[in-house]
């Protein structure tokens, strides 16, 4: 690494690292205001509320790390080209896209941070969270564990099958009362009723069995095809992960009342594999295409921010800090409306969840072109 991007590097993390702090320092104390009272009525104790925050700190960081890089860029290059700095490295014969070479280096880290978290820890902060606030209080009798989910309806309608399970557990895939109803040709069902079922080697095997079929006239009645132990369905094809992927999109976290942040690719994925054609295929392609287009905003901030940093000119370092403001509130106010048309069918997913990024993106490599 030359000693340039070195110290570009060092004058960016510098303000970087503040503007992290200081927003993160801001939310703790404001969310506490707010959260104190019901903390105390749980009777956690100070270190349960640290551990309590640290859980929930990555989903605050997807939030921020966009707005406190867009942030530290402009105060660092404006700081850079008040004091001719930017003039100078330029007039050595190093030009603009190869100066701000570390911060793209800067922006793709943090998009693939983002991207991380987004995906593999905040979908699971929120609960671990909640196992946090309840861990000082009673457990009443005969609560259910927090990996179980009781009278859960699977639907399958890529291969015309129901579940209806009486007990599920979310960690190991076991299952206890399930009813497997298969719809034939003919119009008759396949009704398939065990005490209990798991997945072995790949393959659903259910314990104690009737299986049943069900003619397609109502008034007909089922007749017993089979009685066994043990019986393995390797035509049964959904995996754990697709049924827990229609648990959690079906339950507390439908696509309508969801955050963007609590769904995360691989449960969209399994959940479009069981539905090839969804009911509310807008909202959930449109929430794809923002799961997907989220983590590159930290790199089109640092397009915005090296045409409005980098400009030559005497500029006071504040200018950069009001340009950040301006610039988060149309992103955001862009994104909002972009995501609720996709939602609503009056846009194409992709270009609901891509046009902020495109919009932004286009207009600070056209802006970047005509510094001078």
């Amino acid at each position: 690494m030359r000693l340039l991007d070195r110290y570009l590097l060092r004058e960016l993390l510098a303000p970087l690292s503040y503007c992290l702090s200081g927003f993160l320092l801001v939310w703790i104390v404001s969310d506490l205001i707010t959260e104190l009272s019901g903390l105390q009525e749980r009777k956690l104790h100070l270190d349960d509320i640290a551990q309590y925050y640290l859980i929930k700190t990555p989903e605050f960081l997807v939030l921020v790390l966009p707005i406190a890089l867009l942030l530290a860029l402009l105060y660092a290059l404006t700081n850079h080209s008040r004091h001719n700095e930017i003039t100078a490295i330029r007039a050595a014969g190093v030009s603009l896209w190869r100066l701000c070479l570390p911060y793209f280096g800067v922006g793709l880290l943090l998009s693939g941070a983002v991207f991380g978290l987004n995906e593999y820890w905040v979908p699971q902060s929120a609960e671990r969270a909640e196992q946090i606030r309840n861990s000082r209080s009673p457990v009443s009798s005969g609560a259910v564990g927090r990996d179980q989910v009781l009278n859960q309806g699977i639907n399958n309608s890529r291969d015309g099958r129901d579940w209806v399970i009486g007990m599920y557990n979310l960690r190991t895939g076991a299952m206890t009362r399930p009813v497997v109803v298969s719809k034939l040709q003919d119009g008759s069902h396949l009704e398939l009723r065990a005490a209990r079922a798991a997945r072995l080697g790949g393959v659903w095997t259910f314990y104690d069995v009737l299986e049943y079929k069900r003619p397609a006239q109502p008034e007909a009645l089922p007749i017993l095809l089979l009685k066994t132990n043990v019986l393995a369905k390797p035509e049964f094809t959904e995996t754990p992960d697709q049924i827990k992927s229609e648990i959690q999109l079906s339950g507390g976290a439908s696509l309508t009342k969801a955050r963007k942040a609590d769904i995360p690719i691989a449960v969209i994925l399994n959940y479009l594999r069981l539905h090839p054609y969804p009911s509310q295929a807008a909202m959930l392609y449109t929430k794809l295409a923002g799961r997907l287009a989220t983590p590159w905003t930290c790199l089109v901030v640092v397009l915005i921010a090296i045409p409005f940093g980098a400009a030559s000119g005497r500029r006071n370092v504040y200018v950069g800090v009001a340009s950040s403001i301006v610039i988060c509130f149309a992103y955001f106010v862009l994104q909002q409306v972009c995501l609720a048309a996709g939602a609503g069918g009056k846009m194409p997913p992709w270009m609901a969840g891509w046009l902020p990024n495109l919009v932004f993106g286009v207009s600070g490599l056209w802006l970047t072109t005509r510094v001078r």
